[in-house]
């Protein structure tokens, strides 16, 4: 049996904004759709609020009115469990309580046939330790849909300890037919997105907590050098503080409290404030109505200078040879056998950000990576307290005649962006080597689930395969709490690219 006859009715329990967007997705699919709550008349207000969105959804000419007035008529809130027993798929979207999940679970099973498909909507309890409340847990999936359900395209299909092939062959094949995306992954927290998006939230964070930029700075590097649609802050704000805080601690307790996914005590703070994002008015930004938002840190336009000196291969940002003479600028190149850099006319370096900090050498200047240096409109520099005032000049002068905004940081290593992205290709490539997912259904999640520009291995294609491992080899020299020590699977990939090229 692969996906779900369209005449076989389904019942979604709970009827919050996430049963009521997974009913709304069987629905419009074609099935008969049973709402059920525990609390009494919650069922028939959740079908209201469907069929009133349904409305909406002719009114802009997305669905004519004969269906609408069809899906309305398949649509039936239930009292009583009992009213289920039908049903040949059940979805659980109640509250994110173990015991809660569990004892519904117990109760379906003595209602439902003995055929029917039971899953759990769940973001961030163990799918397995759900369905062990379960006589035959065979039968129990876990369909992550994200918010809206309606119009976002992924679900992650969960495979528990105890879950059958058939059973999750199922699950995946229905979600295809209902027009989602599925995705497979194994019962690991935070599944698929919300295990590998830790960094991207974290990492702007302890920029933030060092001091080195302010949110409106990082959330501009971010989008515009890095290529994301938001930045972390401004992300957090719409999602909720407390909701984003609430996942990050339950993957750091799943991971047995592990340093790489420690939640921020800066977010911590602003939880415990209450101020929750744009829910309430307040959060890293100030979202009342007559709020200016800040402006990210830009530089004062500069100089260019009038030549670089290129040595060695630029990697990464490779491109960024042409955009200089394109811009006018001479460009010498030279041979180099160890690192990478340009220098400048002053005598200063400037290198692309490598995990290490601009106190170190003399005179540095740091430059963030970017998404596509062609298209970025903004970069982010760091320097030192020691760093030759007119090196800092000389580079913000050339990014600026390469048409780009300049953001100077403090002297965080790895930066931004090129951090941020090394530690999602790390845990992208730990979660492959622990069988959660492959390479293909994780860069499919982390595209449409968090809508990245690139998925964590078209990132370490285009980065070069020991870039993630060697930029976070030198920020865990620099910081050896753990946090970024890269992953046994991210050394095996660089060093087996190493091998090939005939490193003994």
């Amino acid at each position: 049996m692969t996906a779900l006859d369209l005449s076989s009715p389904v019942a979604v329990v709970g009827t919050g904004t996430m049963g009521q967007g997974i009913a709304q997705v069987a629905l419009t699919a074609g099935h008969v759709v049973r709402l059920h709550d525990a609390v009494p008349g919650r069922a028939r207000d959740a079908a209201a609020a469907i069929v009133a969105r349904l409305d909406r959804l002719v009114e802009k000419d997305r669905l004519t009115a004969a269906d609408r007035d069809a899906a309305r008529d398949r649509l039936l809130p239930a009292e009583a469990l009992a009213d289920l027993a039908d049903c040949t798929l059940v979805v659980e979207a109640v509250l994110e309580r173990l015991d809660v999940k569990q004892q519904l679970m117990r109760e379906l099973e003595d209602v439902v046939g003995e055929d029917c498909l039971l899953a759990t909507n769940t973001s961030s309890l163990s799918v397995t330790a759900i369905g062990a409340a379960l006589r035959n847990p065979g039968r129990f999936v876990g369909l992550h849909f994200f918010n809206p359900a309606p119009l976002l395209p992924l679900v992650e299909v969960v495979s528990g300890f105890a879950t059958d092939v058939t059973s999750a062959t199922r699950a995946y094949e229905m979600s295809r037919a209902w027009g989602k995306t599925p995705v497979a992954c194994a019962d690991t927290p935070g599944f698929i997105v919300n295990r590998i998006a830790r960094p991207f939230y974290a990492e702007a964070f302890a920029v933030y907590e060092a001091q080195a930029a302010d949110p409106a700075t990082i959330d501009a590097v971010l989008r515009e050098s890095g290529g994301f649609k938001m930045g972390a802050f401004e992300l957090t704000d719409l999602i909720g503080q407390d909701v984003n805080e609430s996942v990050t601690h339950s993957v750091w307790q799943a991971f047995f409290q592990d340093v790489r996914f420690t939640p921020s005590l800066a977010q911590r703070r602003l939880v415990e404030s209450g101020r929750l994002g744009r829910k309430t008015g307040q959060g890293w930004y100030d979202h009342g109505d007559d709020a200016e938002r800040p402006e990210p840190h830009t530089a004062e336009p500069a100089q260019a200078p009038a030549y670089v000196v290129v040595e060695g291969d630029l990697g990464p940002a490779a491109d960024m040879v042409a955009l200089i003479r394109e811009a006018g600028i001479v460009v010498r190149e030279e041979e180099e056998d160890h690192g990478t850099r340009m220098v400048l006319p002053g005598g200063g370096q400037l290198a692309l950000a490598d995990g290490q900090t601009s106190v170190e050498f003399r005179d540095v200047v740091y430059f963030d990576l970017a998404l596509d240096y062609r298209r970025a409109s903004r970069i982010a520099l760091s320097a030192s307290q020691d760093t030759a005032s007119q090196t800092l000049t000389e580079a913000t002068g050339l990014f600026q005649a390469l048409g780009k905004d300049v953001s100077v940081v403090g002297d965080a290593p790895g930066m931004i962006v090129a951090r941020t992205v090394a530690r999602i290709v790390d845990l992208a490539h730990d979660a492959v080597a622990k069988g959660v997912a492959t390479e293909e259904d994780i860069d499919t999640a982390m595209r449409l689930g968090v809508n990245y520009p690139l998925g964590p291995f078209e990132w370490s294609r285009r980065l070069g395969r020991s870039w993630a491992y060697d930029l976070l080899d030198d920020l865990h020299l620099r910081d050896p709490s753990g946090r970024y020590a890269p992953s046994l699977a991210l050394y095996r990939h660089a060093y087996a690219t190493e091998k090939r090229e005939g490193t003994p």
